[in-house]
């Protein structure tokens, strides 16, 4: 693996900061080493975790730690830092899958007018009998009843089918 070149940019305050050679990070997210692959997975269960925390678990040092996350969010592996509430207080949500089947081509045009909906946390394309699957989180089942009206209603939505989530087994939400 070529080693990352780094250069410096300036932020909107002023401030610089080391940055990524974007043509090295195309060719490192392809190569990631077991230590990349381990950080990951301490930093999905838990993404607060602190650096020396991690340093120790991983046994490298904390420099090294700082570096591969700095790395891994420059090369847009690491797309952002999320929150995952207990699951008493995600408890009264209506959350549900719906798997969409588009007409002809329309795809981008209906996904382009999913994407402006509130409720919609997360749309994939699929392959399959059906084109694109949507995560759906609602209040309550009135509002959820709603959303799903307006999302049949899109044109070039050919089919839909929903099914609502009971609970969470892995990942908790």
């Amino acid at each position: 693996m070529a080693m990352a070149q780094k250069s410096w940019k300036i932020d909107k305050n002023g401030t610089s900061f080391e940055h990524y050679d974007k043509a090295v990070c195309a060719e490192w997210q392809y190569l990631m080493d077991d230590l990349d692959i381990r950080l990951l997975a301490r930093l999905r269960s838990d993404a607060r975790e602190p650096v020396a925390k991690l340093a120790a678990a991983l046994s490298v040092s904390r420099a090294t730690v700082r570096s591969r996350i700095d790395k891994l969010v420059d090369c847009n592996v690491i797309q952002g830092f999320t929150i995952t509430t207990r699951s008493n207080e995600a408890a009264h949500l209506v959350r549900a899958i719906v798997m969409i089947e588009i007409e002809g081509q329309g795809t981008d045009r209906v996904i382009r007018r999913l994407a402006g909906f509130p409720a919609l946390r997360h749309l994939y394309t699929t392959n399959g009998r059906f084109d694109v699957v949507a995560e759906i989180e609602t209040p309550n089942l009135e509002a959820f009843d709603d959303v799903l009206r307006h999302i049949r209603q899109v044109d070039g939505i050919r089919t839909t089918e929903t099914s609502i989530l009971l609970s969470a087994r892995k990942g908790g939400f």
